[in-house]
């Protein structure tokens, strides 16, 4: 069975930069990457990449940035006010808000969304609202483990079901 809309897909694979070849993910042949082709929510280019292969069969491939988790934005970089950080003692939580930590935020409009603290100076906190992989061009490197037919549950939830899946 190929690869194809609405068919269950099992995959092992290797997620690296390519201008370092740092390694950003990995799974394995016990906890493979199991999802539901054509569903949409991952990347146009992974799905591209892996239509039409078969169980057995190996990918090596490369996802250009712009076509990956964007272009990097300075305009995603802000600096808060240090007040929208302090607790109800007026002192910064310095166990959770640290250099390097990624914290959950809601923006104006109620939105969720994550950000890296950057720097942390006694008026503001500096922080990246970037994806983490934004301006990174990535290599897939991998095996097709299974592919099989969605169940109709499957397709209307959008997600896969079952082990390695969504549990209801």
């Amino acid at each position: 069975m190929v690869i194809d809309n609405n068919k269950v897909v099992s995959v092992n694979y290797n997620l690296s930069l390519k201008a370092t070849g740092e390694q950003v993910e990995q799974t394995s042949k016990e906890h493979p990457f199991v999802f539901l082709f054509g569903a949409g929510g991952l990347l146009e280019d992974f799905e591209t990449n892996l239509r039409g292969k078969k169980a057995g069969d190996t990918f090596d491939f490369f996802i250009d940035h712009a076509r990956g988790y964007g272009v990097r934005d300075e305009q995603h970089v802000v600096m808060i006010p240090i007040a929208a950080f302090l607790g109800e003692d007026g002192k910064l939580d310095a166990e959770n808000v640290k250099v390097g930590v990624t914290l959950p935020m809601v923006d104006n409009e109620g939105h969720r969304l994550y950000g890296k603290v950057e720097e942390i100076t006694t008026e503001f906190v500096k922080m990246d609202f970037n994806h983490p992989l934004a301006g990174k061009d990535l290599h897939f490197k991998g095996e097709v483990l299974e592919v099989r037919t969605a169940s109709e549950d499957e397709i209307a939830h959008g997600h896969v079901h079952g082990e390695h899946g969504h549990h209801h």
